[in-house]
C-alpha cells in the first residue's frame, strides 16, 4: 500500500471518504454520493495511520517527587527525557452512528517508552534508563459531520473522545539499587497513566480540529469546465449516517459563469439499491446532465458551422449548390456552382432521460443552409428543424465521466425557405449521413473530454461499475488513497 504524503491528506481521507455520502431533505441532490462500510473499514486503516504518528508525538512531562524510606528517611525523585518508541494499534474500527455521525472505536493499543530517572539521598545520588509499557489503551472518539450553508463545504468536529489504560509497567535499569524505585513504583505508574489518558485524547482532538478542518475549507465546492459553465458540487444538507453507509447530497447542477439562475425545473428523488459491493457509489441523476444541456443552450454554445472543407475528401456528400441540386433543382438554379454552409444550432435544451434499460437524448437542432456568394457574403436558402432521438453511452476514466451518442432516428421539417417549396424527404438520406458522420463526431469528441467527478484529493478509483436506474446512472468504485 502506498505511504500518504502527510498527516493532513490521511487524516483527509479518514473523513472525506466518510462524508461521501448524504441525508434524505427535503432539497432533492443532483448527485448522491455514498459510502459504504467496505470504504469506511478502508478509510480507517489510512486515518489511524495518521493518528499512529501523531500520538507518538505525545511529549510526556517530567515527574518529580519525595519519597521515604524507613530507616533511611527522605529522598527525592525525578523521572525526565521521557520519548515514545512506539505507539502500536492493533484493532480499529470506523461505525456510522445513525443521525449522530462517525463512532471511531481502538483497542488493545501500545505504547513503549524509554526515559531516564535519578535519586537523590542526601550526598547519595542514583540514576539510569527505564522502559515504560503501556497496554490495553482503548480510544472511543465521535466525528460530527456538517455543513456550512453559505458556502456548501463540509465540516468536521470531534464532538466527544475516552480513552483508557488498563496497565502501566515499568523497568528500572542503570543502577544495583534501582530497588529503591521500585518501592513508589505504583505511584510511578499512576502519574503515567492518568498523564497519558488526558493526553491521547487531546491530540485525537487537535488533529480534528487543526488538521481535518483546514483541509475541509481549502476543497472547491465548485469547478470550472470552460468559458462558459462550471459544476457545482456544494452540499445542500448535512451528511447524515444510517445504518451501513453514509451518504451525501451535493447539490450536483451545472451554471452558466456569466449569469447564473436555476434550471426551471427540479432534480428528482434518487431510490440507491440496498445492495452494494463497492466502496464509493455516485448516484448521478438526469438533473445534473440536463442543468449541462441547459446551461449551454441558453448561452448559444450548443452550435456547429458546417462548411464543405469539413467534409471528408472521400465523401460523396458534399456541401455545394451543385451537390444540393441533385436533391432541390431550384438550389443550382439561383445559386449556381457555389459553395454552401450549414449552421446547425440547438433551438431548446436536450432532454436526457434515465431508464434500467438506458440513456435516451432528446435533441431538438435547427438548421439553416446558406450559399456563399463569390464576395464571401451569405445568402439564406432553407431552415430546417431536426428532431433527433439519441442513445447515451456513459464510460468512466480515473476521475471523470465520458459520453457518446449514437443516433436512433431522426426526423426533417422545414420550418422556413426563401427558395419556395421543396419536399424534406429528398433532404433525409443527405441528413442521415451528416448527423452520424460530421455532426456527431465533433460532439463526441468534446463529451469524451468528460466531467469531473466530486472526488476528495489523492483518492484514485479502481474496478468502476456503472448502472443506470430509473432517473439516475450509478456508478461505483473501490477507491485507493495515494
Amino acid at each position: 500500500m502506498a505511504r500518504g504524503p502527510d498527516t493532513a491528506r490521511r487524516w483527509a481521507t479518514l473523513v472525506l471518504l466518510a462524508a461521501l455520502g448524504t441525508a434524505v431533505t427535503t432539497t432533492n441532490p443532483g448527485i448522491v454520493a455514498r459510502i459504504t462500510q467496505k470504504g469506511l473499514d478502508y478509510a480507517c486503516q489510512q486515518g489511524v495511520l495518521t493518528l499512529q504518528k501523531e500520538l507518538e508525538k505525545i511529549t510526556i512531562p517530567n515527574f518529580s517527587g519525595n519519597f521515604k524510606i524507613k530507616y533511611l528517611g527522605k529522598g527525592q525523585y525525578s523521572f525526565f527525557s521521557m520519548v515514545i518508541q512506539g505507539f502500536n494499534i492493533p484493532n480499529s474500527q470506523i461505525r456510522p452512528l445513525p443521525d449522530k455521525g462517525l463512532d471511531l472505536s481502538i483497542r488493545d493499543a501500545s505504547i513503549k517508552i524509554r526515559g531516564k530517572w535519578k535519586a537523590r539521598k542526601n550526598f547519595i545520588k542514583l540514576g539510569g534508563n527505564f522502559d515504560l509499557s503501556v497496554e490495553g489503551i482503548s480510544i472511543l472518539a465521535g466525528l460530527n459531520l456538517g455543513y456550512d450553508p453559505a458556502s456548501g463545504h463540509s465540516t468536521v468536529t470531534c464532538s466527544s473522545c475516552s480513552s483508557g489504560i488498563n496497565t502501566v509497567r515499568i523497568h528500572i535499569s542503570g543502577s544495583s539499587l534501582g530497588w529503591l524505585i521500585q518501592l513508589f513504583r505504583k505511584r510511578i505508574e499512576s502519574l503515567l497513566q492518568k498523564s497519558m489518558t488526558s493526553k491521547i485524547c487531546e491530540v485525537v482532538t487537535s488533529t480534528v480540529s487543526s488538521k481535518l478542518q483546514p483541509y475541509f475549507q481549502t476543497l472547491p465546492v465548485t469547478t470550472k469546465l470552460d468559458k462558459v459553465a462550471g459544476v457545482d458540487y456544494s452540499l445542500v444538507a448535512p451528511p447524515r449516517a444510517t445504518a451501513n453507509n453514509l451518504d451525501w447530497l451535493l447539490k450536483g447542477e451545472f451554471f452558466s459563469l456569466a449569469h447564473r439562475r436555476p434550471p426551471p425545473f427540479a432534480p428528482p428523488a434518487l431510490a440507491f439499491p440496498s445492495d452494494h459491493d463497492r466502496m464509493v457509489y455516485l448516484g448521478i441523476s438526469e438533473y445534473f446532465f440536463n442543468t449541462a444541456g441547459f446551461v449551454y443552450q441558453k448561452a448559444g454554445a450548443l452550435n456547429l458551422t458546417l462548411r464543405d472543407d469539413m467534409i471528408p475528401k472521400e465523401s460523396k456528400f458534399r456541401l455545394t449548390t451543385k451537390f444540393f441540386g441533385i436533391l432541390i433543382p431550384q438550389v443550382a438554379k439561383m445559386f449556381p456552382d457555389m459553395q454552401m454552409q450549414l449552421f446547425i444550432w440547438a433551438s431548446l435544451p436536450p432532454k436526457l432521460t434515465m431508464k434500467p434499460s438506458g440513456l435516451d437524448l432528446i435533441f431538438v437542432l435547427d438548421t439553416q443552409a446558406f450559399a456563399i456568394l463569390p464576395n464571401s457574403s451569405l445568402d439564406p436558402l432553407f431552415l430546417l428543424e431536426m428532431n433527433l432521438n439519441l442513445s447515451v453511452v456513459v464510460g468512466a476514466k480515473s476521475d471523470r465521466l465520458i459520453g457518446e451518442l449514437r443516433l436512433d432516428k431522426l426526423l426533417l421539417e422545414l420550418k422556413h425557405s426563401d427558395i419556395g417549396p421543396f419536399s424534406v424527404e429528398s433532404l433525409q438520406s443527405v441528413i442521415n449521413y451528416v448527423m452520424p458522420t460530421i455532426v456527431l463526431p465533433v460532439i463526441n469528441k468534446k463529451l469524451q473530454k468528460g466531467f469531473p467527478l466530486p472526488l476528495p484529493a489523492y483518492i484514485e478509483l479502481f474496478n468502476l461499475t456503472l448502472q443506470p436506474y430509473q432517473d439516475f446512472l450509478l456508478f461505483g468504485a473501490d477507491v485507493h488513497y495515494s
